[in-house]
């Protein structure tokens, strides 16, 4: 969508419709990287069109793959094992699925690199994952505050003599981009590459995901638990010869949202009952608000309520610690429960692309609700139906701010969403979605 400053929401009343979801954000970016990384060439279908995936395209291509795109949404990638470019200076945005494997990879590769990226990535920690690669010898320094980007990649001597161990209790990306790039250390390596998890690991389901997509390109992971993965000596990646991208399973989560604060029905395809992706979860967050989920292959449907005409949803207190990012979509839909909700063990939250909990503290404040949070919960107390005020929804730089808060159009006070045009980061054009699936009255405001 064209930049611009804020968008007015009209008053939602009614949703229902069906949704093509755009690829996974998650999968597209491992996919890529591991198509880059794979002998033989790799033809991908359904690939995310994004900020993200264009960071990720775009330092591939200065890395020296050889990649085609072909439009709507399908690339052809002729990977080479190592990046045949032995030294770079990569930009990468705010794209966190870029900037934590592609540190791992090019950790490996024995080159000279220099990764930066917006100010907002420079605040997201890395040491775990530098931490964990100085394990196996890379050589990493940080160029500003420690523990965090930019980063001057040195080549060093890399080894697999012992496993590298990562702390799971801030961010699974650590682990996924040791994972993504253990195979260009086993290729070379006469003993098994090893990497253990230190603590509790949160956001298994990525892991699942990554997990997936290695063996579909020809690398299987011995997983004792969640605490130590093996990788044999010797593995290497080979192209599957072409691959589909699944919807993507947190943008789902809006649409369904809609068709439960909305009536729907809105039914969403892409991804469903045989999807690889943690965050179709989310349904069953839905069935336990009382919405009436239906599931097929590749599609899910909500019905709900009718939020305009008095309809509550069943207050939750849930642990989501498995879907992070679908879990600010229930956020939001605390607005329209029956009672006080609880997120329970969401501290990864607080190292996305904003501080999500103080985000959503802040904004769902402002239109009403009554919100207390700590380190790693969010408490939210809905508004009665005369406490609702108008707000103006800072979005934080955050693309799932702006999704979540379009919800907010559903309730009795005037929703405008600030900085809109953030959604690009995974979904260009959400709200142009989003309206066609919703129908109401337009506000008449002062």
């Amino acid at each position: 969508m064209t930049a611009q400053p804020y968008l007015d929401l009209p008053r939602a009343r009614q949703a229902r419709g069906r949704v093509a979801l755009p690829g996974s954000k998650s999968i597209s970016n491992r996919v890529l990287l591991l198509a880059a990384l794979a002998a033989g060439r790799t033809d991908i279908s359904g690939l995310l069109d994004s900020d993200d995936t264009r960071v990720m395209l775009a330092a591939l291509r200065q890395l020296g793959i050889e990649l085609t795109e072909a439009g709507a949404g399908r690339a052809a990638v002729t990977g080479a094992g190592r990046f045949p470019v032995r030294q770079a200076d990569l930009f990468l945005g705010n794209a966190g699925t870029a900037f934590r494997p592609l540190t791992a990879a090019l950790a490996l590769m024995g080159g000279q690199y220099r990764l930066s990226g917006v100010p907002r990535m420079h605040e997201r920690p890395i040491g775990d994952l530098v931490d964990a690669l100085r394990q196996w010898g890379a050589q990493i320094e940080y160029l500003g505050q420690e523990g965090y980007p930019p980063l001057d990649i040195r080549a060093g001597r890399i080894r697999a003599d012992a496993p590298a161990r990562v702390q799971g209790a801030v961010s699974s990306q650590f682990l996924t981009a040791l994972l993504l790039a253990a195979p260009v250390l086993a290729q070379g390596s006469d003993q098994p590459v090893v990497i253990e998890v230190a603590g509790e690991l949160i956001s298994k389901p990525y892991i699942d995901i990554t997990l997936n997509l290695m063996a579909r390109y020809g690398v299987q992971v011995r997983r004792d638990g969640w605490q130590r993965f093996t990788i044999e000596a010797g593995a290497a990646y080979r192209s599957p010869g072409a691959i589909a991208v699944e919807g993507d399973a947190s943008s789902a989560s809006y649409f369904l949202a809609l068709g439960a604060i909305g009536g729907g029905p809105v039914r969403v395809t892409g991804v469903g009952a045989d999807s690889i992706q943690g965050d179709v979860a989310f349904a069953r967050t839905l069935a336990d608000m009382g919405v009436q989920v239906d599931y097929g292959p590749d599609w899910i449907e909500a019905r709900g309520v009718r939020v305009d005409q008095g309809g509550r949803l069943k207050a939750f207190d849930t642990d989501f610690n498995l879907i992070p990012d679908a879990a600010m979509t229930a956020a939001a839909l605390a607005l329209y429960a029956d009672g006080p909700c609880r997120l329970r063990n969401i501290g990864s939250w607080r190292v996305k692309e904003t501080d999500r909990i103080h985000a959503m503290h802040t904004e769902l404040a402002k239109l009403g609700a009554q919100v207390e949070s700590g380190p790693d919960w969010l408490r939210i107390t809905p508004p009665p139906a005369d406490g609702w005020r108008d707000a103006r929804i800072g979005t934080w730089d955050d693309h799932r701010m702006a999704m979540c808060f379009s919800l907010a159009a559903f309730g009795p006070a005037a929703v405008r969403i600030l900085d809109p045009g953030c959604v690009s980061k995974t979904f260009p054009d959400y709200f142009d979605v989003y309206a066609g699936l919703v129908s109401g009255a337009h506000r008449h405001d002062d």
